[in-house]
């Protein structure tokens, strides 16, 4: 916990502010219309699923209604006695045979049973009684009638069950029509004359049926094998062929209702099945999720805007105080602005006001004066250390070197003469500091000096190499950065090698930087050397006695700050390539 109120610590206040939103508003208020809207959908999907199958129930009722009365009306014609000797008597004569029509075929066939059950399209009595006339419901059993499909289909004997099937007389019907057929031998023909009833249901009446308003899809009536006997669905062709459900190509949205019929007559084995995309029990959850995310946009909104307008009004004012803070950091004592607030804020920056003021009378009343103090120390230094050359006095020691390089000329000793020469300006050079840079042309002839002293001590075993272009000459840089570097690869890399070694210095100008490199094939050093090296980049203490690559360092870090970078790149036995990249300035 401790260490979690610390990292929290370190969160910026905006940074803050929007945790806080995201934690206290917006993921409370999205978490709890997410869980509102799942139960929502899935009580729409869980009620429009229900209103599915109670309106394919529906139509499942009302369509067995509808087979239940064309099965009533059979059961009376079936048992009807004196409409079975009717159609069992011989007629000598057709008026004989109109006379019984009208008495009481006529009011079976057409007046008595069509208009109590509109759902009956038609009912025909087919017979081999060639004494009856072919019109009014009668019709003769020729070989036309035998070879239609659904006269195959009746189960021969006595007491034989009706069927139920689409028969196709020949009207050009775009779906054929259902009919309840059976054989009408429940009392004994004594002629042997076979009789059948044909009750033929109404079309429209199933079309109604199925066409159910509350249930959009395709629907279907599968028989006991599973093949349409009726749908919905315009594009399937049924009349030609059994179309066997299981075989349709459906899409893979959709979603299926089935239902059975159990222990009904004729119609046990048949099922209803309705097909209904996804998208059609997904549009109640639609409409939820849209009130959904309109309820939640609402509940967003206007907290959004109130943490946002208080949250502007601290981050604002806090940026603007961190601001004049930087200003006091670099010397700059400005007051903020504006007229004190009541809350903490505002009292902060009447704080900070008054703290600046103070400041500024202390620099103005202690630290002027302290500098001034320190300024004389300083001057009572320089008058010291001005005594103390004074009392060495280098003239003597240049005089005494000159004139012992003027008796070597005088003798014919050159190369004599010109080691002193060089002796004397390297020993100027270093006691002369009015200025602390030098140009690369006057720190190139001094490197070179020392390396001509080198080589007169140590003869063939030091070889040196420096590259530099005429135009990068007049760049500068710190007095004799390159003397040490090249003094440390001399002494350090190459001297402890019997057969001795080579120095390489380079100097490339590259986009407003100078970059400076040091080469030697000499002992090199160790990665812990390395590393100690590299740390004197980051030390902050005074310069005191350090010398050699160390006091460059400082003097680097000194003039340049973090815009010059050192890169060392050394091993035992490999030699030692040191690199320092500077602003490139111009003389």
């Amino acid at each position: 916990m401790k260490l979690l109120r610390t990292t929290f610590d370190h969160v910026r206040l905006r940074d803050k502010m929007l945790l806080l939103y995201f934690l206290c508003v917006f993921a409370p208020v999205v978490l709890t219309n997410l869980i509102f809207y799942h139960v929502t959908s899935q009580n729409v999907k869980e009620q429009r699923m229900q209103d599915i199958s109670r309106a394919l129930e529906q139509i499942k009722v009302e369509f067995y209604r509808e087979f239940e009365d064309a099965m009533e009306i059979s059961s009376i014609f079936y048992t009807d006695h004196q409409l079975n000797e009717l159609l069992e008597q011989t007629y000598p004569h057709p008026a004989d045979y109109i006379a019984a029509y009208d008495s009481y075929l006529r009011r079976m066939l057409n007046n008595t049973y069509s208009p109590v059950y509109h759902s009956v399209g038609g009912i025909t009595i087919y017979t081999d009684n060639s004494t009856l006339l072919n019109s009014g419901g009668i019709s003769f059993i020729d070989e036309r009638v035998k070879s239609l499909p659904w006269y195959g289909k009746i189960p021969p004997g006595r007491q034989s069950k009706p069927i139920f099937v689409r028969t196709d007389d020949g009207t050009g019907e775009q779906l054929h029509p259902f009919s309840l057929i059976r054989r009408m031998n429940y009392f004994y023909s004594q002629n042997g004359r076979e009789k059948i009833l044909k009750i033929e249901l109404r079309m429209s009446s199933i079309r109604d049926i199925f066409h159910n308003l509350n249930l959009q899809g395709s629907l279907f009536l599968l028989n006991e094998r599973g093949d349409i006997e009726y749908t919905t669905d315009s594009k399937i062709n049924i009349n030609a062929k059994a179309v066997a459900y299981n075989e349709l190509q459906l899409p893979k949205d959709t979603i299926e209702f089935k239902t059975h019929y159990v222990l009904t007559s004729n119609l046990n084995g048949w099922s209803i099945v309705a097909v209904v995309s996804g998208d059609e029990v997904l549009y109640g959850m639609q409409e939820s999720r849209n009130f959904v995310l309109l309820l939640t946009c609402m509940n967003m909104l206007l907290p959004t805007l109130i943490i946002v307008w208080i949250t502007r009004s601290l981050n604002v004012r806090i940026h603007r105080i961190l601001r004049y803070m930087k200003k006091v950091k670099n010397q700059h004592f400005e007051l903020i602005p504006g007229t004190e607030s009541r809350d903490e804020i505002g009292q902060l920056t009447g704080e900070f006001n008054r703290m600046t003021l103070k400041i500024k009378r202390l620099i103005n009343d202690v630290y002027v004066a302290d500098i001034r103090r320190k300024n004389v120390e300083i001057q009572r230094r320089h008058a010291q250390l001005n005594a103390l050359h004074s009392q060495i006095n280098p003239h003597f020691l240049f005089n005494a070197l000159e004139t012992i390089r003027m008796r070597s000329l005088m003798k014919h000793e050159d190369e004599t003469a010109r080691i002193i020469h060089n002796m004397a300006r390297i020993f100027r050079k270093s006691l002369v500091w009015n200025k602390d840079r030098v140009t690369l042309r006057e720190e190139l002839e001094l490197t070179r000096c020392f390396l001509e002293i080198q080589q007169y001590r140590f003869g063939e075993r030091i070889r040196y190499e420096v590259q530099a272009r005429p135009e990068d000459l007049d760049y500068l840089l710190p007095k004799m950065v390159v003397l040490t570097l090249v003094e440390n690869a001399s002494i350090h890399g190459i001297e402890p090698l019997k057969h001795g070694g080579c120095i390489e210095i380079h100097f490339e100008h590259q986009e407003e930087r100078l970059l400076l490199t040091v080469r030697d094939n000499g002992v090199g050093m160790s990665v812990e050397q390395v590393q100690r090296l590299y740390s004197y980049m980051q030390s902050q203490e005074e310069m005191g006695e350090r010398i050699g690559l160390q006091n460059v360092i400082y003097r680097l870090k000194l003039y340049y700050g973090s815009r010059f970078e050192l890169a060392i790149r050394s091993a035992p036995g490999e030699g030692t390539e040191i690199r320092i990249m500077i602003p490139a300035d111009w003389e």
